[in-house]
């Protein structure tokens, strides 16, 4: 994400700044059950509250944000049943694309992948844990891309967003980020179109994920809004 420059002559648009809210999600500076407010946001962007509301009405679709009558608006805050459901539903959905991934990968693909992995390790070396897990999110949103198959990968990447939230609260250890050894398997595997491996690697992946969460953990919030979106 970059700086945030409240002094910007530039006005955001919701797209921009649902886009930086999103980030901030992603790389756990906005936690699980804080609250975002209309007026916050608006003061941080220098934007009108209807373009506010439209940037946190896309997150709320995203599953990201709950807007709350009369109180506003929160980032979500999974419960242990959601959280089991969601890497659930990737344990579902994730191998069988990985495979379908492995039979088309191009030169391209792979390089864009290894790309991946490089950034998650320099952000893991530099202590940037919250960027490393948005990485970590991409490889998987790659992989999804790669198969080209675009409803499946429109769910992968609601369910990659939404572990973001999971992670955030149940985490036992940055490990739980990922194992830096799955995605070099993974990445393997898809290099020589071994669709077998990519699928049993990916499913073993996951679970390994899920096994790592500590579903008794509660987080501590962030200071503020305004703190946790300044980079």
């Amino acid at each position: 994400m970059k700086d945030l420059d409240l002094q910007s002559s530039t006005t955001p648009s919701a797209d921009e700044i649902s886009a930086q809210l999103t980030e901030a999600v992603h790389e756990h500076r906005v936690l699980p059950g804080m609250k975002v407010s209309e007026d916050e946001v608006s003061e941080i962007f220098g934007v009108g509250r209807t373009v506010v509301r439209q940037a946190l009405q896309t997150l709320a679709h995203e599953g990201l944000l709950r807007i709350e009558r009369n109180r506003g608006a929160f980032v979500a805050k999974p419960s242990v049943k959601d959280a089991r459901e969601v890497f659930e539903a990737r344990a579902l959905l994730e191998p069988r694309t990985a495979r379908a991934a492995a039979e088309r990968t191009t030169e391209t693909d792979m390089a864009l992948l290894e790309g991946h992995i490089e950034q998650e390790h320099a952000a893991l070396a530099a202590g940037e844990t919250g960027r490393a897990l948005k990485l970590s999110g991409l490889f998987h949103a790659e992989i999804a891309r790669i198969a080209n198959q675009a409803t499946i990968e429109a769910f992968i990447k609601q369910l990659v967003s939404r572990s973001s939230l999971v992670i955030a609260l149940y985490w036992q250890r940055r490990s739980a980020i990922c194992e830096s050894h799955a995605h070099h398997a993974l990445l393997d595997a898809l290099r020589r179109q071994d669709g077998d491996a990519a699928e049993d690697l990916m499913k073993g992946h996951l679970l390994d994920l899920l096994s790592q969460l500590d579903l008794r953990q509660l987080p501590d919030q962030a200071p503020s809004l305004r703190e946790a979106l300044k980079r």
